[in-house]
């Protein structure tokens, strides 16, 4: 509880649910515009797959991606190559805030830009293409559930395993990010696979009482709790690790001592400085 406390649970979550929300939607606008016919409704598919999408939102979204008019359009006009690199640039915030979160419960200093920067980009990268291919995951490519679910858990244990060590910036082995890695996985897969029963009918509910405002909320409300989910099991799992007896098996290093205050710091009750210690 009192990792849990300094990592700051509902601020680290709030804030990457926000940089989630907006770098999904100008990549949603990125990919209609410009990406292959194929690709679009390989994303269509996953995304139905993931939230059972029907009714209005799913009239909107079939709408903004399967736009096939030919390259005058409106969507195609206000999407070049500049406005793309700029979309791809500020997603990388969400890059940042993931790093942050995994940084936090490791208790760890940021990484440097120079030595995390490719780093931002591959994470992203690597998540739009675990997005793209989940309707075939789970699906067992072609095969059913009984395929198709275990691909799912191994797929996003594995990715969230990979996440932790590459956010990281290596300074942690991989054995100790398993436990966070098998926790968030798990959880997450339990959580996309109930989404049907809620995400549809909240977001055609919102869209038809409120517009698309309460869409949004919705939407965001649901990003937010998937966000809580995974700054808690990240943060359970560095605490698993760095247990004794988990921390044998898995050779887990002994955190960093805490930094001494900083020049010109004054701890409560103690000298000033460049006051002598009281007699």
């Amino acid at each position: 509880m009192s990792h849990l406390i300094s990592v700051n649970v509902l601020d680290s979550a709030t804030r990457l649910a926000a940089q989630t929300f907006l770098t999904a939607v100008p990549l949603i606008f990125v990919v209609a515009s410009l990406a292959p016919q194929a690709l679009r409704e390989q994303l269509l598919n996953s995304l139905h797959h993931v939230f059972g999408l029907s009714g209005t939102v799913d009239e909107e979204l079939r709408k903004t991606l399967l736009n096939t008019g030919d390259p005058s359009d409106e969507v195609r006009q206000t999407t070049g190559f500049v406005s793309t690199l700029m979309v791809l640039i500020a997603a990388t915030a969400c890059s940042r805030a993931m790093q942050r979160l995994c940084e936090r419960a490791w208790s760890m200093p940021g990484a440097s830009a120079r030595v995390a920067a490719w780093r931002w980009l591959a994470w992203l990268a690597a998540w739009l293409l675990m997005i793209g291919v989940q309707g075939s995951l789970r699906d067992g490519f072609g095969l059913g559930l009984w395929l198709g679910v275990p691909l799912l858990l191994l797929a996003e244990v594995f990715l969230w395993w990979w996440t932790q060590h590459l956010l990281l910036t290596a300074r942690v082995p991989w054995l100790p990010l398993l436990p966070g890695a098998l926790l968030t996985g798990a959880a997450l897969g339990v959580l996309t696979a109930t989404a049907s029963l809620y995400v549809p009918r909240a977001l055609n509910h919102s869209l038809a009482k409120y517009g698309s405002l309460g869409a949004v909320f919705t939407l965001l409300s649901w990003l937010i709790t998937l966000c809580v989910v995974i700054t808690l099991c990240v943060t359970a799992g560095a605490v698993v690790a760095r247990e004794p007896w988990a921390a044998r098996h898995l050779g887990t290093p002994a955190p960093a001592d805490s930094p001494g205050p900083r020049s010109g710091d004054t701890l409560e009750g103690g000298p000033r400085p460049n006051e002598p210690p009281p007699e």
